[in-house]
């Protein structure tokens, strides 16, 4: 019924072709590879490989479509697998059809969107009490490409902050601070803005 419900949604909407729908995950990972859409609206719970697994399977390709996970917040705990997996953002199954269209047309000029009740929980999960580190994060090290003021903008990107608020705090311009986050995109091997804050994480550069 919701699948149906967003094909309908997305095939009336101008400027956004509706270019196949898959029912599994097995399904959704072989018609992508084969139709190359711009965005996949991939649910997380699929009968067989599910929304996680085929994410994480699509990002393999160079160039695969952003995918953005559509989840019930309040049961599903996979939020932080399925950005590792690679997702660019989260569509939540109660939201408004034009909030649905909005986070689509995001996501497909390449920007990251995540859904309010989602962000409240990755922020629950990353401020629940933690063991003492055994190294910086679990013993994931930066790589020594990264320049040190490049990790300082990494800190604050990991703390949410934007490209202005960036500009504003290390004394810079705009133009820099966004020069700075688009050479980390490209040392760490990160699609989005979302993953260089997963990578923050993983590095121990925001506690």
């Amino acid at each position: 019924m919701i699948r149906a419900g967003l094909r309908v949604l997305i095939a009336d909407t101008p400027g956004i072709d509706l270019v196949g729908e898959a029912g599994t995950g097995e399904e959704a990972v072989r018609l992508v590879r084969s139709v190359r859409p711009d965005v996949v609206v991939m649910d997380i719970r699929m009968p067989g490989m599910d929304g996680i697994e085929a994410t994480r399977q699509l990002m393999v390709d160079p160039g695969t479509a952003r995918v953005l996970i559509l989840t019930t917040f309040d049961e599903d705990e996979h939020v932080y697998a399925a950005l590792r997996a690679g997702a660019s953002g989260f569509l939540v199954k109660d939201m408004a059809l034009e909030d649905i269209v909005r986070a689509i047309r995001v996501v497909a000029a390449g920007d990251a969107l995540i859904a309010p009740s989602v962000t409240r929980r990755l922020i629950a999960v990353f401020a629940e009490p933690v063991a003492p580190p055994r190294s910086p994060a679990g013993g994931h090290r930066l790589p020594d490409s990264v320049t040190p003021r490049e990790t300082e903008v990494l800190t604050l990107v990991g703390r949410g902050l934007s490209n202005h608020e960036i500009a504003a705090h290390l004394t810079i311009s705009v133009a820099t601070a966004k020069a700075h986050v688009a050479r980390l995109l490209a040392k760490l091997g990160t699609r989005d803005r979302v993953q260089l804050v997963i990578r923050a994480y993983e590095f121990g550069l925001v506690p």
